[in-house]
């Protein structure tokens, strides 16, 4: 999920184009379990061996990848556009300043080269995403799931509306419950999938108006952030999830309850009854497992957004180009 501030009138404007475009419906028509196992029954073992290989060597590469599925569905939907150069300099989703702080590309690229010695032109960037998000939370000691393949590339990426789509790290409850309502998912959807949360880093700048402009906060911990963060954003990388930021479990949802998520829209999850009482029950109780389960059928569910399959779009050759 994205981590810059957008303009919120461009926001609503954007829920009105979606509704008519309908380009926000969860399908996931055309998807299935194993849907390599003839044409390229070794795909899954490649990209797991190959991304493995790379978390082992900079293990912040898992929150990366897993980021990167999120950015790619909630825009087009689930079909690697986010992958995409520009055709045009500047004009690719990857372009966007809701996208400036992505990577984990060159990961994708050893997935997709790796599986094409195996099975050339089979394989989409599209799937190789969602499994390399999979794979992402089971080698942070998370759950895994099995993940539906089928999908196809898209020909399109367009800056603009990755900054129209993705919800902002800014966002209230209410915003969110739209940005994701208009994907057709829940509000349980919401704060399940908000827990990706648990692995990775944020930035100063990104928590400054939070830290400097509100008293939501527990107030020891933003003395704390304060002497990390200067007014204005400059200071060091922040733990999203302060002191279990590499290991992918519910140890989040504990720190949201106690006012110390670092974003806004962490925070936002106390403020809707359903949506709290997640953050409460995963926050109190011994459920690591029953959060995974639920982290996975959401995943599936998101990854079923606006899916290309059959005929529709393309294979990549590479995944920054379109063929």
């Amino acid at each position: 999920m994205a981590v810059q501030t957008r303009v919120v009138s461009i926001f609503f404007i954007q829920l009105v184009l979606l509704a008519v475009s309908g380009l926000n419906r969860v399908s996931g028509a055309g998807l299935q379990t194993g849907f390599y196992d003839e044409s390229c029954p070794e795909a899954e073992t490649i990209a797991l061996k190959t991304i493995r290989q790379a978390i082992s060597k900079d293990g912040i590469v898992a929150a990366a990848l897993l980021r990167l599925h999120f950015h790619d569905c909630f825009v087009r939907g689930c079909e690697a556009s986010v992958l995409l150069d520009a055709a045009e300099e500047g004009d690719a989703e990857k372009d966007a300043s809701s996208n400036f702080s992505l990577r984990g590309y060159d990961v994708v690229d050893d997935v997709k080269s790796a599986i094409e010695k195996s099975c050339p032109g089979v394989v989409s960037c599209a799937d190789i995403l969602a499994l390399a998000a999979r794979d992402a939370v089971r080698l942070t000691g998370g759950s895994s799931w099995k993940v539906e393949t089928g999908r196809r590339d898209g020909r399109i990426s367009l800056s603009k509306e990755a900054d129209e789509n993705l919800p902002s790290s800014n966002f209230n409850i209410a915003q969110l419950k739209q940005n994701f309502a208009f994907k057709g998912l829940t509000k349980k959807d919401l704060v399940v999938l908000s827990g990706a949360h648990t692995i990775g880093v944020t930035s100063c700048f990104v928590i400054n108006d939070r830290l400097y402009n509100f008293t939501a906060l527990d107030p020891t911990f933003a003395s704390e952030l304060k002497k990390k963060c200067k007014p204005g954003g400059g200071g060091p990388v922040l733990e999203l999830d302060q002191g279990s930021s590499t290991v992918s479990d519910a140890h989040f949802y504990k720190a949201v309850r106690q006012n110390r998520g670092l974003l806004t829209s962490d925070a936002a999850l106390l403020n809707d009854p359903l949506t709290r009482a997640y953050v409460k029950r995963q926050s109190t109780s011994p459920v690591k497992a029953t959060f995974g389960k639920d982290f996975g059928k959401s995943m599936v569910k998101m990854g079923g957004i606006g899916v290309l399959t059959g005929n529709e779009g393309e294979i990549r050759k590479r995944c920054a180009f379109v063929n």
